[in-house]
């Protein structure tokens, strides 16, 4: 039951959330786009919101790219540069770092929307839970980091990064290469891929407006005439 359970987990499982997440949100956006932002609260507690604001989100773009870079990038494009030691200890570095700036500004923004009376009030239930998810998600993955320090050989990081190039590729049976992984590592992923299942029903899809919005730098200039 354990291998069923475990092929689901991280071989089918990881598919669903990314199904969800696409067609979740791009029925979304058709039919209720007036639902599509991340509902501001900045007119209250301003300078928390602003510090918060600012280290979560430059901590988590750093965070995010960086496993984008790190885990998906080939290894024939890397080791000619790197060795897999190498490769794992920059990723511990730039990760740990930007880990740790993420989850301050998450924890004042939690702090913020929790202990404040009129924020909380026009918080959602979803706004609460998914921010509760985020942090969760980076506290395992500076946890990850800890644990990587006894690896510093360089071979679980290879096998986590060839999971998820398998994940991206559809290479059949990729879930075997979970098999022995650290509960830390299993939980962290299984945990990203529920962000992803969730995302199109949350605030979470603003995302996509930020990824948009780099059209606006090289779109053409707009020309406003006067009468």
């Amino acid at each position: 039951m354990g291998d069923y359970f475990h092929q689901f987990l991280f071989g089918i499982y990881p598919y669903l959330c990314l199904a969800v997440l696409l067609l979740g949100s791009l029925v979304r956006f058709d039919r209720e786009q007036y639902t599509w932002k991340s509902d501001s609260s900045q007119l209250l507690r301003h300078g928390q919101l602003r510090l918060g604001s600012n280290l979560f989100h430059w901590g988590v773009l750093v965070v995010v790219m960086g496993h984008f870079a790190g885990f998906l990038a080939p290894h024939w494009l890397v080791s000619p540069f790197l060795t897999a030691s190498g490769h794992q200890l920059i990723a511990m570095v730039a990760g740990g770092v930007s880990g740790v700036v993420a989850i301050v500004g998450l924890t004042i923004l939690i702090h913020r929307r929790l202990t404040d009376s009129r924020i909380r009030r026009n918080s959602r239930l979803w706004d609460i839970l998914i921010v509760l998810m985020l942090w969760v998600q980076l506290a395992l993955g500076l946890g990850t980091v800890v644990l990587s320090m006894r690896h510093m050989d360089g071979v679980l990081f290879e096998q986590l990064s060839d999971y998820v190039k398998g994940v991206v590729t559809f290479r059949p049976g990729v879930a075997g290469l979970l098999v022995g992984v650290p509960l830390t590592y299993q939980v962290h992923i299984a945990l990203g891929f529920t962000i992803f299942l969730v995302a199109p029903f949350t605030r979470m899809v603003h995302i996509w407006s930020g990824l948009a919005s780099i059209a606006y730098l090289i779109r053409p200039y707009q020309l406003v005439r006067k009468r």
